[in-house]
This record gives structure tokens, C-alpha cells and sequence, in this order.
């Protein structure tokens, strides 16, 4: 018996190894920055089990039996690695660093940083669309200038002209008026208030790495302006390998410009260098004496520095200075033969100096402490025949934050102060319209990851602001909760959902007195900060089928309430004055964007349907300037490094003008090609080929030349225009 028990003992010491269970673990990082790659997959098709990654890219596969297999390890826009392991391992505790690359031929991921939370945008519960460099490059060919074409052909955007003349504009989302847009550079809120009439006009995009666009409330991060949402322009950084790239762009309408734009890090230094010159003729193209494009001269110069005193430490210095000069108006006065039938103009004067500080510091348990402080000045004269309106805008920005990963969970809480001052010119208007609003707000943002399908961001700002008008002073504490959250119910398809609270701070600075050029509006009165609330929820699919095909489509509804809405409207005494209105501004709609690629050949098909309504209306209560129905098409033919041609299309639907009509609906049509070489390309740029503006409908200029009046502006106003030029890389 004794003899049989010890055969039994050894046969299970010898079959045990073969039944015992054993685990595989790995870390997956991304092979460009060694950044850990958050809902990566790993799996044993033999077994039937699979796992993703954490937020700090590790994986964990248990209850393996003994033997060889294959782990198959895959993320969204990589490449597939495959690893072979034999199983038990020789030393159990082994953790395998697996590195992926990007796949070219896949669809592309990119980190976004205006959630601060440094995911890529399938993992990131905020809904945050992005233009990348390859695109934003093609719309540099178009308008080296400025960043007006990257977001007119966005899905839901609108850059609405609020001159004739002079072609000043801003930026609408989802309907709303600009004021409610923030704009950011690099995070830094410095394009509101009285620049930001011009603020997209002066935007150079020869420097920007990426632009991110959150629709919607985005008050955590970003306060309660911030309604309608945030687009954040990124800034290229330097790398080690030196970068240097000229761009030489003339038009058939007299634009020139010259750009060019040098990074390099070296050792413990880095810099980065944007240098614009922009040359407008004055330009009438209907014969009408008046100018479709105001004669213009603009400059940009932006240094920046980088210092490395560490591997932990960061420090960027910045200064961006812009100047600019525009005249538009009748042509006999800008070619100097200005008589008594001929005496309109609109000369517009701008210097923008912003200079910025951002320093971050990683700490050895693994937290970031982020320092961002930024001072703006702006100065801007606007003249029109027996009126000057002239003023400086002082903006101040700091914050001051920490952010820390927790496992499951991404934390980041800080404070900032803001302080933004307007002073008009006591020199040239007797009717003084200063304004002062100072902030100051903390903040706390908490993303969960729940499991691997399901992730959480929530957040809470409060906000203590104080605004000195000319009539009245007032303090109010603002309360901004904000949620949203990503479902992943496959690999290929995800939904978010996303609502919060917003405000905006009273302001005369509107797109209505902007078109006015502030003549006869009057000084702000008794009003109050206007409060909003609203939401957006999406579905997203996406996946690569067949012979080199890929396709996604996202769709997304979304919904806006803002109460006591600040309106101007025409007094009794022919002047203009703010008020509250009693009823509410609803802005609701969809969009949907799909994107079908074959090898090289793509197709971007957009649509937008937006209904706004300005409640307070008698009647017709529709927003004026807001067309319902908008479609972008876009088919884009690229050979990587050879040769890249499209072909675009927008059709915008008829829009309620302020004088009760309708405008016509209209397409547009437009054609690019660039042929590329080693070191330089050659390109050229058809816009609205199909010469659609505004004229051929109806004269934009009505009554007498020394005393005109505009219609809205609706569509183009210069129509087809006719570019190329020369890009250089070293």
C-alpha cells in the first residue's frame, strides 16, 4: 500500500505542472513618446480570453495553463504584435514591454491636450474632435494668413463676416454668436472681448501642430464662457531633429504672403520661431466701387523658448506680437481721390502683444504641478467717416494646477485668476464705454476609468466674478458642474454623452456691435451675466474592412439653453442699447461626419442641422445668419510624399436675415493640387470656383456712395479665388 501511495504522489507531481495556472503580464506604450497606450487588447484566440490595458497601459491575462501560445496585441490605429510565450514562465513575476507603432494604412489616433488628461480621442469621455497637421497644412495653402479656412470648413462651425468692407469675422459654433466660442492659444484664453472681432483674422497657422475642438459646455477647464465651446489651437513644439519650413503664397485677388516657421531643441534648450508678412490689395470684384477685400498690411513675430533644466521640468517663454493695418471701404479714398460723392471708408488698426509663461514639473510620485501665467495687450482703432472708436484691452491669466494619475482614476484641480480691463480712448469719444471683469475660480476634474468599456469625467468649477461697468458694479459666485461619459460597446463602436452648466460676464463686444463698428452703441447699463445649460450625446463606429478600406461615422445631437441672453437693440433716439432679454436662446441640432478612405483616396462627408431660436422675437424667431441645413464634402487624393490633390464641396442653406427676409441657399465648390518634392512643393488652390458670392444675388452696398448702408453678409463676398505658391523644407 505504501509503495502504491508514493506512485500516486509522484504521477501528480508530474501532471500538476501541466494543469496549474500561470499569468502574463505587459506594459503597452506607444512608440513615438513611450506614453503607456490606455485600452490596448490582448488575447489568446487558442484560449478564448482576452484583456485590455489600464490607464497606465498594463495588462494582466490569468488562469493560463502550461504550453506555448500566441499573444496577440492590438490598439485602434497600430500595428498588430504578435509574442509567443511558453508558459510557466522561468521567471513568474516577468512584466513584457511591448512597443506599438502607428499603421499608416489604419485610422489615425491622436492625444489630445485640451482635456488635460493626455488620452487619445477614442479614450477620452469628452467628445473632442481634432484637425491634424496633414490637414491643417492643406488649409495653409489656402489661407497662410490666418486660421479662417481650418475651421469655415468644419463640420458645425461658422465663421460669420461682420463687415462688407473690411471682411473682419468670428467664430460660431452649433449657431450660437462668437462671444459664446472661446478661443484658446495653447490653452491661454486671450482672444475674447474687444480683439476678438479680429482675433481669427490674426492667427497665423504656419506654427500650429493640431487644432481641438470641445462643442458644448466646457466650463471645468475653461470657465462659463465657454458655452457654445472651446477651440484650442496647439502650437508645434521642438524636437531634436531641426525643422524649417518657408511658404510664399500669391493670389489673383492681390494677397501676398510670406511665412516661415523653425524649431530645434539642442540639449537642455529648444526654440521655436513663427515669422508672417501679409499684403492685401484693395479689391472690388462686382465694379461697385467698394471693396469685397479691404487693403491691408499685417506682421507676425513669435519667439519662443524652451528649457529643459531636467527630465522632470519644463519651461516655455513666449512673446507673440502682431500688428496690422486695413482700410476698406470706397476705392476712390483708398487710392486717395476721395470727393464729395465718394467719402466712405473703414480703416481698422491693430497691435496684439502676447507674452506667455508655462512651467511643469513632475513630481517622483508621479503627479504634474503645472504654473501658466500670460499677459495680452491689445490696441485697436476703428474709423469710419465722422467716427472713431478707439480703446486697449489688458487681459491677465494664471492658473496654477496639479494633476495626478490614480490608477482608475485622473485627477487634476487648481486655480486661476483673471483679469481683463477695457479702456476707451478719452481722447476721441466723449461716450465712455469701460469695462473691467475680474475672476477668480478653482476647479476639480476626476476621469474614471470604471472598467475597460466604460469611462467617467466629472467635474466642478466655482467662479467668483466682478464686473465694473460704466453704469453699475457687480459680484456673483457661479457654480459650473460638468459630466460626461464614453461607453465602448465594441471595438468598433462608442458613445459619449456629456452636459454642464455655463455663463457669460456682460460685454459689449459683440458680433451685432462689431458690425455697427460701435458707432452709436451705448454704454452698458444695468445687466446681468447670462446663464446657460445644455448637452451633446454622439455614437461613433469605425473599423477597416477588405482590401485596404476604412470607415467611420460619428453622429451627435446636441442642445443649448441660454437665459437672459444679452441683446442689442435700436433705441427710440436711432442709438443702440443692452439688455436682458426676458425669453431664453435655444439652440438645438445634430451632426454627423463619416469619413471613407481606399489606399490613397478619401472621402469627408459632413452634415449639420441647426435650429436656434431667439425666443424673445416677435414673429419670426429663428437667430438671424444661421443656415438649417449645412453639408460639407471633401474627396482627397494623397501619394505619401509625392503628390496630394482634392476636390470640396459646401452647400449652406437659405439663412433669416435682421430685416425679416431670407437669403438664398448657395454651393460652393473648390480644387487644390500640390505636387511635392524632397525639400519643396508646389501648389495650387481654386476656392468657390463656381464664383459664388453674395453681389450676384443682390448688391451688398445700398444708397449713395458718401452715405451707404450694408446688408448682412450671408455668403462670400469676394468669390472665386485663385492661389499658388512655393513651401520649402529643411
Amino acid at each position: 500500500m505504501k509503495k502504491i501511495f508514493m506512485c500516486y504522489v509522484a504521477m501528480l507531481l508530474c501532471v500538476a505542472p501541466l494543469f496549474s495556472q500561470h499569468i502574463f503580464k505587459a506594459k503597452i506604450v506607444n512608440v513615438a513618446d513611450s506614453l503607456p497606450l490606455f485600452g490596448a487588447t490582448a488575447r489568446i484566440t487558442k484560449l478564448k480570453m482576452g484583456a485590455a490595458s489600464r490607464t497606465d497601459g498594463s495588462i494582466v491575462l490569468q488562469n493560463i495553463p502550461a504550453g506555448k501560445f500566441t499573444v496577440e496585441l492590438n490598439y485602434v490605429g497600430f500595428e498588430t504584435y504578435l509574442l509567443d510565450v511558453s508558459f510557466p514562465l522561468a521567471n513568474p513575476d516577468s512584466v513584457f514591454l511591448v512597443i506599438l507603432s502607428p499603421d499608416e494604412s489604419v485610422l489615425e489616433e491622436v492625444v489630445v491636450q485640451s482635456t488635460r488628461s493626455t488620452r487619445t480621442i477614442a479614450n477620452a469621455p469628452t467628445r473632442v474632435e481634432a484637425i491634424e497637421g496633414e490637414e491643417i497644412a492643406e488649409k495653409v495653402n489656402m489661407r497662410p494668413a490666418n486660421v479662417s479656412m481650418i475651421l469655415h470648413e468644419s463640420t458645425g462651425i461658422q465663421v460669420q463676416q461682420t463687415s462688407a468692407t473690411s471682411a473682419n469675422a468670428s467664430i460660431r459654433i452649433q449657431g450660437l454668436d462668437g462671444k459664446y466660442t472661446q478661443l484658446l492659444k495653447d490653452g491661454y484664453p486671450n482672444f475674447g472681448g474687444f480683439s476678438g472681432g479680429l482675433s481669427v483674422l490674426e492667427i497665423p497657422p504656419l506654427d500650429l501642430q493640431q487644432v481641438e475642438i470641445i462643442k458644448g459646455p466646457s466650463s471645468t477647464l475653461y470657465g462659463g464662457g465657454a458655452i457654445a465651446g472651446v477651440v484650442n489651437f496647439i502650437s508645434k513644439t521642438p524636437g531634436r531633429t531641426p525643422k524649417t519650413d518657408f511658404i510664399i503664397n500669391q493670389s489673383h485677388v492681390g494677397q501676398t504672403s510670406v511665412g516661415g516657421f523653425t524649431a530645434q531643441r539642442y540639449g537642455k534648450f529648444g526654440f521655436t520661431l513663427l515669422g508672417l508678412v501679409n499684403n492685401q490689395k484693395a479689391y472690388d470684384v462686382d465694379d461697385d466701387d467698394f471693396t469685397e477685400l479691404p487693403k491691408s498690411k499685417e506682421f507676425t513675430i513669435h519667439p519662443k523658448l524652451f528649457f529643459y533644466p531636467n527630465e522632470k521640468t519644463t519651461l516655455v517663454i513666449g512673446n507673440a506680437t502682431t500688428t496690422g493695418n486695413r482700410i476698406g471701404g470706397d476705392k476712390f479714398v483708398i487710392d486717395n481721390k476721395a470727393d464729395a460723392n465718394h467719402t466712405y471708408f473703414e480703416k481698422n488698426k491693430t497691435l496684439r502683444n502676447i507674452t506667455t509663461m508655462d512651467l511643469k514639473m513632475k513630481g517622483d510620485s508621479g503627479g504634474t504641478f503645472n504654473i501658466r501665467s500670460s499677459f495680452s495687450y491689445f490696441n485697436r482703432s476703428i474709423e469710419i467717416p465722422n467716427y472713431i472708436f478707439k480703446g486697449r484691452q489688458y487681459n491677465s491669466f494664471n492658473e496654477v494646477s496639479y494633476a495626478k494619475d490614480l490608477g482608475q482614476h485622473s485627477l487634476i484641480g487648481g486655480a486661476n485668476f483673471i483679469y481683463d480691463q477695457f479702456r476707451e480712448n478719452r481722447l476721441v469719444n466723449a461716450v465712455q464705454r469701460d469695462q473691467q471683469t475680474t475672476t477668480i475660480g478653482t476647479f476639480i476634474q476626476d476621469t474614471w476609468d470604471v472598467n475597460a468599456k466604460v469611462s467617467v469625467e466629472s467635474g466642478v468649477r466655482l467662479d467668483h466674478a466682478s464686473y465694473a461697468l460704466s453704469a453699475t458694479d457687480k459680484s456673483k459666485l457661479f457654480v459650473l458642474p460638468r459630466i460626461s461619459g464614453l461607453v465602448k460597446w465594441s471595438p468598433h463602436v462608442s458613445s459619449r454623452i456629456g452636459f454642464g452648466l455655463g455663463y457669460k460676464t456682460p460685454t459689449m463686444f459683440t458680433e451685432q456691435a462689431e458690425a455697427l463698428q460701435y458707432n452709436k452703441v451705448k454704454a452698458l447699463g444695468n445687466v446681468d451675466a447670462e446663464h446657460s445649460y445644455g448637452g451633446t450625446a454622439d455614437i461613433n463606429y469605425r473599423t477597416r474592412f477588405g482590401d485596404g478600406w476604412m470607415f467611420s461615422i460619428n453622429h451627435m445631437l446636441f442642445y443649448t439653453y441660454i437665459k437672459k441672453p444679452l441683446i442689442l437693440q435700436q433705441d427710440a433716439d436711432m442709438g443702440y442699447s443692452f439688455y436682458n432679454a426676458a425669453k431664453p436662446v435655444v439652440s438645438k441640432g445634430m451632426e454627423t461626419n463619416m469619413k471613407l478612405g481606399w489606399h490613397d483616396v478619401k472621402l469627408f462627408v459632413g452634415y449639420t442641422y441647426t435650429d436656434s431660436k431667439a425666443k424673445y422675437q416677435v414673429g419670426n424667431t429663428a437667430l438671424p445668419l444661421v443656415p438649417k441645413h449645412k453639408l460639407n464634402l471633401s474627396l482627397v487624393y494623397e501619394k505619401e510624399g509625392s503628390f496630394k490633390s482634392g476636390l470640396e464641396g459646401y452647400f449652406s442653406d437659405r439663412q433669416f436675415l435682421n430685416n425679416g427676409a431670407y437669403s438664398k441657399s448657395f454651393w460652393e465648390l473648390g480644387a487644390m493640387a500640390e505636387k511635392i518634392f524632397k525639400h519643396y512643393s508646389i501648389y495650387i488652390n481654386a476656392e468657390n470656383f463656381t464664383d459664388t458670392r453674395q453681389s450676384r444675388y443682390k448688391s451688398v452696398v445700398n444708397g449713395a456712395h458718401n452715405n451707404p448702408t450694408f446688408d448682412d453678409i450671408w455668403t462670400h463676398t469676394e468669390g472665386f479665388v485663385l492661389s499658388g505658391g512655393v513651401k520649402v523644407k529643411l
